[in-house]
């Protein structure tokens, strides 16, 4: 066996430029596979993070404007929700679930003392961190007492916190804010991301912001959950029917996408996991045909072998070596050419990896108030590096094979005469 190791040994030395440029090829293909990988699950996982606070089953309502005549009515109407709305949804059991509204006020004014900062103010009801990702950090969100009593309560993001009191100031619950002129008291704190929430929103009871700019029974938008669907067909159906149901209330063409805006987060969800699976699988296609350079190049220079030491074999084989011998000589070179320096790939890629997590693993974007994850853990699991290292050496191995059984075939004499 020693004997074994030493030729091995002695065949790589003898020919060293060409093995570590065919062990670079080896080792760069596994190294970009994973670091193509790990880059993937960054931007993955901060998608993952941006809606892990998010009911994905979840649809929101807005009015719109007609485009189709209906029933001598012209098109271009305007299409407001009301209460009554709110009511049919709520009444819809088979598959809607915690029905609520939301109504905005716009941009306004809060002041503390000299300072101030502009916010949208929404009037909510208290499911509504249940549909849109509110992670309350301290305090309380709006709750039904508020609503019944129609409370000048306020709920505004850790942010704004900051800003009106020059600090992330957590004892602010239990102050007071000016909001257009009127005091509110602040019950709670909040934190979230820019797509499960506005950092610049400000939240009161959906009752007093009614009471207070006189909304009358109008409102912003209709927020639900729906149940027991589970496929995008069944999801389509349901849109239909609920566009129906509202058309003949609202009078119009229940086929008019543009008399009420639906936000499906649903359907949203599921494109967004079709797209990540159309970037692993890019990202796997794109890893897969550098590891194959890799492999051409092991392939290559086993058939340079081959075809160097034919004489040699064909001695081999005159003084009674067996074919399998020969055969086992070229695979072991192969094979410990591909496992060397695809561990060294497999290192360095993993190096990589956890290089890039430890200087930008949790990748926020700041625009003004609001903050976005763009890449977060950008690593990859180490079972998916050793068997990505696996295939290559397998994949070596076959390699090796082929010029391995071309030279077991060539006769003694053909040999010796080369």
């Amino acid at each position: 066996m020693l004997d074994f190791i030493q030729e091995i040994y002695g065949t790589i030395m003898r020919n060293k430029l060409r093995t570590c440029l065919t062990g670079f090829a080896v080792a760069w293909g596994i190294f970009i596979l994973i670091v193509l990988l790990g880059a993937g699950n960054g931007l993955l996982n901060a998608m993952g993070s941006q809606a892990k606070d998010l009911a994905m089953n979840s649809m929101q309502v807005y009015g719109g404007h007609t485009s189709k005549p209906y029933k001598g009515l012209k098109e271009g109407r305007e299409i407001r929700l009301t209460n009554k709305e709110l009511e049919v949804t709520r009444g819809m059991t088979n598959h809607v679930a915690n029905a609520s509204a939301i109504i905005e006020q716009g941009s306004v004014r809060v002041n503390h003392k000299d300072t101030y900062v502009n916010v949208s103010l929404n009037g909510v009801m208290p499911n509504y961190p249940q549909t849109n990702g509110i992670k309350m950090v301290v305090g309380r969100f709006i709750n039904e007492i508020d609503i019944q009593e129609r409370r000048k309560s306020v709920v505004v993001h850790e942010r704004t916190i900051e800003m009106l009191f020059g600090s992330k100031d957590f004892d602010a619950i239990g102050k007071h804010v000016s909001i257009s002129g009127l005091s509110y008291h602040i019950v709670g704190i909040y934190t979230s991301n820019m797509n499960n929430g506005n950092t610049s929103s400000a939240y009161v009871p959906f009752t007093t912001l009614h009471l207070i700019y006189n909304k009358g029974d109008e409102v912003g938008s209709l927020v639900f959950l729906t149940k027991d669907i589970n496929t995008e067909a069944e999801s389509d159906a349901f849109e239909k029917r609920y566009r129906a149901t509202l058309g003949q209330i609202k009078q119009f063409d229940g086929e008019d996408r543009s008399a009420i805006w639906i936000s499906n987060r649903f359907k949203q969800y599921l494109q967004q996991q079709t797209g990540n699976d159309l970037l692993r699988t890019a990202i796997w296609i794109i890893g897969i045909f550098t590891l194959l350079s890799g492999i051409v190049g092991v392939s290559n220079i086993m058939l340079i072998t081959v075809k160097e030491r034919t004489h040699e074999f064909g001695i081999r084989k005159a003084l009674g070596a067996k074919p399998l011998s020969i055969l086992w000589l070229i695979i072991a070179e192969s094979v410990t050419i591909t496992t060397f320096f695809g561990y060294i790939g497999m290192v360095a890629g993993i190096a990589a990896t956890e290089y890039m997590n430890a200087i930008s693993g949790a990748q926020v974007v700041d625009i003004g108030v609001a903050s976005a994850t763009v890449f977060e853990n950008p690593t990859v699991d180490l079972h998916i590096a050793i068997q990505a290292t696996l295939t290559l050496v397998i994949a070596g191995t076959l390699a090796g094979f082929f010029p391995a059984r071309k030279a077991v075939m060539i006769r003694p004499i053909e040999a010796l005469r080369g």
